[in-house]
């Protein structure tokens, strides 16, 4: 699965074209099986991948200085290869898991 995501990362558009489809599908689900409209389900979607990608922004991140390659006018502490199209798109698929689980945990709360 990690090698999956690193080869549809290799380009601008492959990332934006599954983190496109894997929120619609994920929308579709949360607006077809859980009546949420779709205003509801965009408003929610966004602030879970918001919330998840600051907090998947950390991992697997070496600074320049861990790597041995600080380039001359910049922060030692700088990501040296921040990886943030896999990121994004590791975040569009948790944040639509957890969508759906919010939906769904949505009727135990009379919401």
């Amino acid at each position: 699965m990690i090698n999956f995501v690193k080869t549809l990362a290799r380009s601008f558009w492959s990332t934006l074209a599954v983190v496109v489809v894997v929120s619609a599908i994920a929308i579709a689900v949360v607006v077809n099986g859980f009546e949420l409209r779709i205003s509801g389900a965009l408003a929610l979607y966004f602030v879970i991948w918001w919330i998840l990608l600051f907090a998947v922004l950390p991992f697997g991140v070496r600074s320049q200085a861990e790597a041995g390659e600080v380039i001359r006018g910049s922060e030692p502490g700088a990501p040296a290869l921040p990886a943030l199209r896999e990121k994004a798109i590791w975040t569009t698929l948790v944040a639509s898991v957890v969508l759906v689980i919010v939906a769904l945990v949505f009727p135990l709360a009379g919401l």
